[in-house]
């Protein structure tokens, strides 16, 4: 009998299937505080989260999360300048319905562990 015989391989890190509940947690908050926050909670979680290895699913979904609500502030600005024409006024509902409705679905994804990307958004931050 060999010495390296009880040695046994570390586990492979988490796929987006098998994250930690921890990690699942983290990022559904990641992207339902942006209903409250904006990105500003994105944000956090993604800067707390970036430089550990061990938790790539939040950094991979807190970094969405920030892409997208980058993307809706843009949106909010461009309809509040376009709200003079009063297009504007017309969008900013529909922009805060579908970041609701989107930010939710996103939530309740990465909550079962599955990686969610945002149908549209501005991929600012790689």
């Amino acid at each position: 009998m060999s010495e390296f015989d009880n040695v046994t391989a570390p586990p492979p890190p988490p796929t987006a299937g098998d994250a930690p509940q921890d990690q699942r947690t983290m990022a559904l908050l990641s992207h339902l505080l942006g209903i409250v926050t904006g990105p500003i909670g994105a944000l956090i979680i993604w800067l707390i989260s970036k430089d550990d290895a061990s938790k790539g699913f939040v950094t991979d979904q807190s970094k969405e999360a920030l892409n997208f609500q980058i993307t809706v502030f843009i949106a909010f600005v461009i309809s509040w300048i376009l709200a003079f024409v009063l297009i504007g006024l017309l969008l900013m509902p529909l922009i805060g319905i579908a970041a609701l409705v989107l930010s939710i679905i996103a939530g309740v994804k990465a909550n079962n562990g599955e990686a969610y990307r945002y149908p549209f958004a501005l991929r600012l931050i790689k």
